[in-house]
């Protein structure tokens, strides 16, 4: 009996998955309303996601609109931003906030790229991670009799190879968001 490796392909797409979200927050010069993902505003108590209690719109590569539909939320959305870490001041002309992404300098560049491929490699480490547990089963089967040394072999190299798969897919990723960022 092989061992079923789907729960084990599934924990992998989902950290190929929160990787790609991770990289939708960083910032690359142009406007992108992903880096408005992680700020959350006071809304009547309980934290809320600003796309969930405004519009927020992309009216040209540097700019980023938000209009809430509730006006009394302007001052709250503008504090949340600047307590945020995306590093942008946003400016509040009494019916909507502005948001105008500044060019990045190459030095900037250099230095979100480097973060990227941080990340890139901490996410072929949770892949690592979820193979050394598939492993781990495999050697919990065949010590409990329920899988031969052929079926953990075979099982083994399943594993590997879709863990080899993944951290392409990681390395494409990271190459492509690398290559927007030092774009100009």
């Amino acid at each position: 009996m092989k061992l079923d490796v789907k729960d084990f392909e599934t924990k992998m797409q989902k950290s190929i998955e929160a990787y790609e979200n991770e990289l939708k927050t960083i910032r690359a010069g142009r406007a992108n309303p992903g880096v408005l993902d992680k700020v959350t505003v006071d809304y009547y108590g309980s934290p809320t996601q600003i796309t969930a209690v405004a519009s927020v719109s992309v009216p040209d590569a540097r700019t980023i609109t938000i209009q809430p539909w509730d006006k009394t939320l302007l001052k709250a959305i503008e504090k949340a931003i600047q307590a945020s870490d995306i590093g942008i001041n946003p400016q509040n002309d009494g019916t909507m906030l502005r948001l105008a992404f500044p060019p990045l300098t190459e030095e900037r560049r250099k230095e979100i790229t480097k973060d990227i491929s941080k990340k890139g490699e901490a996410a072929k480490v949770a892949l690592r991670n979820i193979r050394r547990d598939a492993n781990d089963k495999c050697k919990e089967l065949k010590k409990a009799g329920s899988m031969t040394e052929d079926e953990q072999k075979a099982s083994e190299k399943d594993i590997q190879d879709m863990t080899d798969k993944y951290c392409k897919q990681v390395d494409k990723i990271t190459d492509a968001k690398s290559k927007e960022i030092m774009e100009i």
